[in-house]
């Protein structure tokens, strides 16, 4: 045992005496970042002292710590990408990277990751890029607490925020993404973690993934994207106490779920949608303990979705609770808050003791005639749905919560 200690304190005195940091500065002896890496050498770290570097594409094919200090500028002309990584085991920490190139056929990116492992990007500010931090084909890299700032006005033009394709292991950490054409975008990326991070303001989504198997979703806020967030042919997806708020127009959701299984939404907020949940061909999901409030909908599950569990959720102050687009319920309500529900306790059990039915005739009708919107309010609108409460005959008789709770949950 002491001879395998002492084997790595070898090694690590080795290593200390062969690493060596490599100081820029504009009163330096190196002033060029591009100089720098070709004097690094694996294991090495370069400091960058602040100012405004305009040396075209840096190019990373050493395993180094590429470290700003008080954020130097790197700029791309708005011919560039910025900074190429295609190294393993390389950090960037701590710079402001701005203006890179546009392509109609590469997706340019301030930061971009190629076919790399163990990679950091951490602490650095992003603006007016193209894309902002892509990878391909990386595995556990790591990128957090990064802010990206993009000015794009419509989907063709701009780039997505943090971009990862066929990636494996990724952790994406408490960024903050404004003004990109999708926030976070994840296709073919599998068991990685988004955490605490804020996409709000970007053209289209704040989260976009599809074809992303057995991904964590965890404590992040969206908020007034384009279309909310769509989360489309995947399975195995977790997401637990995240913020969906404010994300407001003719095709917007909180979230869209499209062909998705096997999934878990639990403790999730949806507050000032125009729909909350939109639901298509989903299956096995277990949707729990979520806030449903002041949205237009707060869920919308068409026919084609089947064993979905919707329990123990709070529908609170929505224009409408629950939409469908058929008559056959293959889904279960069950010990949902529903604020519409005008039902008694008798035995105080605080449990309702008739159903709840939360799909009214008149969101039916507006679903197939939206100019219909104009009656809303009206008194004849108010007698069809109390109407229809009684005597169920348009609306999906089978669909309905048979324990509705008395108050509120605690969530």
């Amino acid at each position: 045992m002491k001879s395998v200690i002492g084997f790595f304190i070898i090694c690590l005195y080795a290593c200390n005496a062969f690493c060596k940091t490599i100081v820029v500065g504009k009163t330096r002896e190196i002033t060029s970042i591009q100089i720098a890496l070709q004097l690094s050498q694996s294991n090495d770290t370069i400091l960058v002292e602040p100012g405004v570097y305009h040396e075209g594409n840096f190019i990373i094919t050493k395993s180094i710590v590429l470290k700003g200090i008080h954020y130097p500028v790197l700029d791309g002309d708005k011919k560039f990408e910025v900074l190429s990584i295609k190294a393993n085991h390389v950090t960037v920490d701590g710079f402001k990277i701005q203006h890179s190139g546009k392509a109609a056929v590469d997706d340019i990116a301030g930061i971009k990751i190629y076919n790399a492992t163990d990679v950091s990007v951490v602490n650095n500010i992003l603006e007016d890029t193209n894309f902002g931090i892509y990878t391909q084909n990386g595995s556990n890299c790591t990128i957090k607490n990064n802010t990206l700032v993009a000015y794009g006005k419509d989907e063709l033009q701009s780039g997505n925020g943090i971009h990862c394709w066929k990636c494996d292991r990724m952790r994406i950490i408490g960024n903050s993404i404004t003004g990109h054409r999708d926030g976070i975008y994840f296709e073919f990326v599998t068991n990685s973690i988004i955490w605490r991070n804020t996409s709000s303001d970007n053209v289209r989504y704040g989260l976009h993934f599809m074809f992303s198997q057995n991904d964590n979703y965890i404590t992040n806020t969206f908020k007034n994207n384009g279309s909310g967030v769509a989360v489309m042919y995947s399975h195995g997806v977790k997401m637990f106490n995240n913020y969906f708020e404010e994300n407001w127009g003719d095709a917007a959701y909180g979230i869209l779920l499209k062909d998705i299984s096997d999934s878990y939404i639990l403790g999730n907020h949806f507050t000032g949608n125009t729909t909350g949940i939109h639901m298509e061909g989903s299956s096995r999901i277990e949707l729990q303990r979520n806030e449903f409030l002041n949205n237009g909908w707060a869920i919308k599950i068409q026919a084609s979705c089947d064993n979905n569990n919707i329990e123990k959720n709070n529908f609170i102050g929505n224009t409408f609770d629950i939409g469908t687009n058929g008559s056959l319920v293959l889904n279960k309500f069950n010990g949902n808050y529903w604020d519409k529900y005008e039902g008694y306790d008798i035995n105080k059990d605080k449990i309702g003791d008739i159903p709840f039915h939360p799909v009214s005739m008149y969101s039916m009708i507006i679903d197939n005639n939206p100019s219909a919107l104009m009656l809303f309010h009206s008194f004849i609108v108010s007698l069809m749905d109390r109407t229809e409460r009684i005597l169920p005959g348009v609306t999906p008789e089978n669909l309905k919560d048979d324990s509705p709770l008395m108050s509120p949950l605690p969530l």
